[in-house]
C-alpha cells in the first residue's frame, strides 16, 4: 500500500510579467509519498502583486508571506453562493483524495487534511526576495 507522508507547494516566479513593477508566484501542489515519490494534485495555481511607484515588489514581500499565500491558493476555497468553509474544505479534500486515487494511490480525504504541508520556494523566486528568507 502506498502512503502519502506529506503534502508540498513548490512556487516559483512565473513568467508572465514584463515590468519590474509586478511580480507573479506560480504554485503546484504535490503529495510526497513513503516511497520518495510525488504526484502533482494542483497546478496551475498562482497570484501576483504589483507596486504603484518605482519599487520592486519583492523589495517588501518576504518569504513568510509568500508561504502563507501559497498555502491559501492551493486551497480549500473560499465559500460562495450560501456554502460553508466545512463543507467547501470537505469538497476540496475530497477532490484531492480523488485526484490520487486515479494515480493508483487510496487515501482519504480527512487523512490528507492532516497532514504537514511545506512551501517551497524556486531559485528564482528566492533571487528576487533578496535574502528576505
Amino acid at each position: 500500500m502506498t502512503v502519502v507522508t506529506g503534502l508540498v507547494t513548490h512556487v516559483d516566479l512565473g513568467d508572465d510579467v514584463a515590468d519590474a513593477r509586478q511580480m507573479s508566484v506560480s504554485a503546484r501542489l504535490e503529495a510526497v509519498l513513503a516511497d520518495g515519490r510525488s504526484l502533482v494534485l494542483l497546478d496551475g495555481r498562482g497570484w501576483g502583486w504589483s507596486s504603484s511607484a518605482s519599487a520592486d515588489p519583492g523589495d517588501r514581500i518576504t518569504a513568510s508571506d509568500i508561504e502563507e499565500d501559497a498555502r491559501t491558493v492551493v486551497g480549500p476555497d473560499e465559500p460562495v453562493d450560501g456554502e460553508t468553509h466545512e463543507r467547501m474544505a470537505a469538497a476540496h479534500w475530497r477532490h484531492l483524495a480523488g485526484v490520487l486515487g486515479r494515480q493508483g494511490v487510496d487515501v482519504g480525504d480527512q487523512e490528507l487534511e492532516r497532514l504537514p504541508h511545506d512551501v517551497v520556494l524556486g531559485e528564482r523566486l528566492r533571487a528576487r526576495l533578496r535574502g528576505r528568507l
